[in-house]
């Protein structure tokens, strides 16, 4: 197992024990003031944070062509997300069902995925 794998690998663990436990306190202090419930509902955006670093670490590490097959990937995530996400905000508009904000991390991941593939096959 590659260094990537295990720094990225901790970091997710460690983001979901504390998304749990935050999720755990934030019921058991239902009557708190806004500002612990507010301490407590980012702490999950540590851990989260280091899911970046770990991914900024691993890119520097690439060589030159699989660095740019990720700079592709990413350029296309970043368009195809906004595309996607501005889109289904306009059909908002128009009487289709609020998605929350949860979910623009989960479109550009998947779209950096097919990016890549597209990428990767481009290079072969």
């Amino acid at each position: 197992m590659n260094r990537f794998h295990l720094e990225m690998g901790g970091a997710l663990v460690l983001y979901a024990v504390v998304l749990i436990a935050s999720t755990v306190a934030l019921q058991s202090l239902e009557d708190a003031n806004i500002y612990l419930r507010t301490l407590i509902v980012l702490t999950p955006m540590i851990p989260a944070g280091l899911v970046c670093w770990s991914v900024v670490r691993d890119m520097r590490r690439l060589d030159e062509m699989y660095l740019r097959i990720q700079f592709e990937a990413l350029g296309f995530a970043f368009a195809a997300s906004a595309l996607l996400t501005f889109s289904y905000g306009f059909l908002e508009n128009v009487g289709a069902p609020h998605i929350p904000w949860f979910w623009v991390w989960p479109v550009m991941g998947a779209m950096w995925m097919i990016g890549l593939r597209i990428a990767r096959r481009r290079y072969q």
